[in-house]
């Protein structure tokens, strides 16, 4: 009953899809309140152009793209067991990223919770962070994913694939 086997195997990489896909959503709807608090903390520090709905929704969305994208980094296939690992420079940046946004997310909540308001200068550092954190984090998601795709799919692109019907079939 070799059928068997591969039902099971394809149930299991539905649910391990699924599973993935909640996770992924979940980073998204994290990144999202991170997003909204840092918008909330900066609309309260009098600059006209922070308190606008479209400057809260672009820290939402630029929070809920940074999560789902820069924090899960694919790998690429094992090139061999030989090689000694070397820092991956997209995982330092993807991690950098994660933390600069989520140190001004925490700041942002401290001082909305706390009431305090920081020092001008420090709210615009604060925005800053989010920034470039958020920045780093969809650079790097977007670098490891297309990596990952050249590698998995090398030629797939070249004119020497012209003649091939799996290739004709993927371009119309």
């Amino acid at each position: 009953m070799p059928n068997e086997g591969n039902h099971a195997m394809q149930d299991y990489c539905l649910i391990s899809r699924a599973a993935h896909v909640i996770e992924r959503s979940g980073l998204a709807m994290a990144g999202a309140m991170c997003g909204t608090f840092v918008a909330a903390q900066l609309a309260k520090a009098d600059f006209a152009a922070f308190d606008t709905f479209g400057f809260t929704a672009v820290m939402v969305l630029a929070g809920m793209i940074a999560f789902y994208l820069g924090i899960d980094i694919p790998w690429l296939p094992a090139g061999g067991a030989r090689h000694r690992p070397r820092v991956e420079p997209v995982e330092l940046l993807s991690a950098a990223g994660t933390f600069l946004a989520a140190v001004a997310a925490l700041i942002s909540v401290c001082a909305i919770v706390l009431d305090e308001a920081p020092h001008r200068a420090w709210e615009l550092v604060i925005g800053s962070w989010w920034l470039v954190g958020t920045a780093m984090q969809i650079s790097a998601g977007s670098i490891a994913r297309l990596r990952l795709a050249r590698k998995v799919y090398p030629q797939s692109s070249s004119p020497a694939h012209a003649g091939d019907p799996v290739f004709q079939r993927h371009q119309g």
